[in-house]
């Protein structure tokens, strides 16, 4: 696909690489957090150790969030508003941003943790979130 061949010329860990805006637009700590909890990838997973289907995986947890976030109104955790002035939603739907200490909704029984990651916080399942 499109998607995977934009990561054959990437290195590095995987939330970053999502975050960087002049690789993908649009994609930011939030929806990062989301996207990796949902295909089931650690932030600090390698691209260069990521196969094709891993790839398919995060494209396809990348369209469902988005689409998710958009339909909330995006997100206002601070000062973030829609054009009308009101508050986007996607914030009461976060299953690992700003969650940690807090069970997964998974039922996995994993934890959501938080660690920093190149300046920013990235938010986990500490069990099906897997490292590669």
């Amino acid at each position: 696909s499109q998607f995977s061949k934009l990561f054959e010329v990437k290195k590095g860990r995987i939330k970053q690489v999502l975050m960087d805006p002049f690789f993908i637009v649009g994609i930011g700590n939030i929806y990062s957090d989301e996207i990796l909890w949902d295909s089931g990838f650690h932030p600090l997973s390698r691209v260069e150790n990521l196969s094709g289907a891993d790839l398919k995986k995060i494209f396809n947890s990348t369209q469902k969030i988005l689409k998710k976030a958009i339909k909330a109104g995006g997100t206002s955790i601070e000062d973030y508003r829609k054009p009308s002035g009101e508050k986007g939603e996607y914030q009461d739907y976060t299953k690992a941003y700003h969650q940690h200490g807090k069970k997964c909704s998974k039922k996995d029984g994993g934890m959501i943790k938080r660690i920093k990651l190149g300046g920013r916080s990235a938010h986990f399942c500490s069990k099906h979130q897997k490292l590669k």
